[in-house]
């Protein structure tokens, strides 16, 4: 995106990304799956590096649901290997990480991963804490309706408690207790691939953002790609219900 392009134009402030195609993208070419997402992965932290330059606040990235589970076992294990691998890349990677200033933040189910891929994500985590350009959101064993009842049973703890009247419960109540508490909703989510849904992601927070939909499989996504959903989201009048 040009300094002009760029000029008179309010960015999202936070853009979700649903990461789909790597698999068609492999099959197409007559690779392994596995070949689809490491393409992916690549395009991946191209895309996360060109929003932090082009001055997005945060970007969300949905890497793996919880429903992903159910593929074949090879293939989780070549994803959770390339997990393994870019955290490990990313840990290494201090002066590049202080440089762009990203700070990296994981969203899910720790519970349900191995404790190796949480541990690195935890290292990540505690060495990006400080950084202030943009908070990457990694989505890994994540679900949006997991999120909601993680809330829910957060805030059951807290009316058995007595620090909670169910009658007071409000929408931020709910909002505090999701893996993205204390961010600002998407005003943008951006599904390549050619599918039309949301596949389970930020449910809740969606309820206002603007869809961008492109038949382009995740791994040939680019720059420009992205810079054509921005300026298309920043031709769109939101108005939240109103006039």
């Amino acid at each position: 995106m040009t300094q002009e392009e760029k000029q008179g134009i309010v960015l999202p402030r936070h853009i979700g990304i649903i990461m789909d195609g790597n698999g068609r993208w492999a099959k197409s070419r007559g690779l392994e799956r596995s070949e689809g997402h490491k393409a992916g992965a690549n395009a991946f932290r191209t895309i996360c590096n060109y929003g932090a330059d082009l001055g997005i606040e945060y970007m969300t990235f949905y890497a793996f649901s919880t429903e992903n589970w159910k593929r074949p076992p090879k293939e989780v294990r070549a994803i959770m290997k390339l997990f393994r691998d870019y955290l490990d890349e990313a840990n290494s990677r201090e002066s590049e990480n202080e440089k762009r200033g990203l700070r990296f933040h994981l969203i899910g189910e720790k519970s349900g991963l191995p404790s190796d891929i949480v541990s690195r994500m935890e290292k990540l985590e505690r060495g990006t804490a400080d950084k202030k350009v943009m908070t990457v959101n990694l989505a890994i064993n994540y679900g949006g309706r997991d999120e909601i009842l993680h809330s829910v049973k957060e805030i059951a703890k807290e009316i058995k408690s007595g620090k909670m009247n169910p009658g007071s419960i409000t929408e931020d109540d709910i909002s505090s207790r999701l893996f993205t508490a204390g961010q600002p909703d998407p005003d943008l989510i951006i599904r390549p691939s050619g599918e039309y849904r949301l596949s389970n992601f930020m449910i809740w927070q969606a309820a206002y953002s603007e869809f961008w939909y492109s038949d382009i499989m995740w791994p040939d996504f680019t720059p420009d790609d992205l810079d054509r959903a921005i300026l298309d989201y920043c031709r769109r009048n939101r108005r939240y219900g109103g006039v």
